[in-house]
């Protein structure tokens, strides 16, 4: 096993060869600005490939977002600004730093204890006051990346508040709250304020996450479960009334309800 560990500069030669001068043309052209969207397809590539529980296809995706992100190593690397040794260097010595309680004295016994003191470490590594402080002029919000997903940026924010004990007691309070939130987009639709339905629907949804995250559950994941099961179960409708010699449009909704609560019963929709 130990032969393999420098396998990854097989990849680092193989990428400087693309971007070198006798590479590939459209390799040479990209930049990092380029490389953004694919970047984050990648990643989505690979949540499609633990959602499949599949082996094969998550050991190829993960390949995949490995090659951009030294692909974008090399692009520091021609600029002299890092290069791929600098960046795992940086990510050991940031995983060290941040486990004291397993390479340390720290005493740390609960995922809670051990997740507000990463914070306190994140933001002494920075050079910033802490964010328990009232004086430091920092917010514990600090960090999250804005281009997040709202879903998962909504999860994020209130996983970081639910650490300094700005959480729900109960899960039957959070029901309550989305209880109430549905209650009050019902009066914005009857009030015709556009503004304020939208207003409402993001409330909605933020509370929705909140019991997800409460209950332990990623609200993304589950919302990418129930878009499978969406897409499976109309796939259904749709082929059903493609047998029968029609088209969608000459169902009823009646007849397309019944063909769903079929698919329900189906195995494995």
């Amino acid at each position: 096993m130990n032969t393999r560990k420098t396998d990854i500069e097989k990849l680092v030669a193989l990428v400087g060869r693309l971007r070198g001068e006798n590479g590939c043309p459209w390799d040479r052209e990209q930049t990092p600005e380029t490389l953004k969207p694919m970047l984050i397809e990648e990643a989505f590539e690979v949540l499609d490939a633990l959602d499949a529980d599949d082996p094969g296809e998550l050991k190829e995706e993960l390949g995949d977002l490995l090659f951009q992100i030294v692909f974008h190593a090399q692009i520091a690397r021609e600029s002299g600004a890092f290069d791929l040794a600098d960046v795992i260097d940086r990510c050991h010595e940031k995983m060290v730093g941040r486990h004291p309680h397993v390479f340390g004295d720290a005493d740390l016994k609960t995922s809670g204890e051990i997740l507000k003191n990463w914070e306190e470490i994140k933001a002494a590594e920075k050079g910033l006051p802490s964010a328990q402080l009232p004086e430091s002029g920092r917010s514990l919000l600090d960090g999250i990346p804005r281009r997040l997903p709202a879903l998962h940026c909504a999860y994020q924010m209130t996983a970081k508040a639910s650490r300094v004990g700005f959480d729900w007691n109960r899960l039957e309070d959070i029901l309550a709250k989305l209880q109430e939130e549905a209650s009050e987009l019902v009066e914005a639709v009857r009030g015709s304020d556009p503004d304020r339905i939208a207003d409402e629907i993001g409330d909605l949804l933020f509370v929705a996450v909140n019991a997800a995250r409460f209950l332990g559950v990623d609200p993304e994941t589950a919302l990418r479960r129930s878009n499978d099961k969406f897409d499976r179960r109309f796939r259904y409708v749709e082929s059903s009334v493609k047998r029968q010699g029609r088209s969608l449009k000459d169902a009823s909704l009646a007849e397309m309800d019944a063909l769903w609560d079929e698919a329900k019963t189906a195995r494995n929709l």
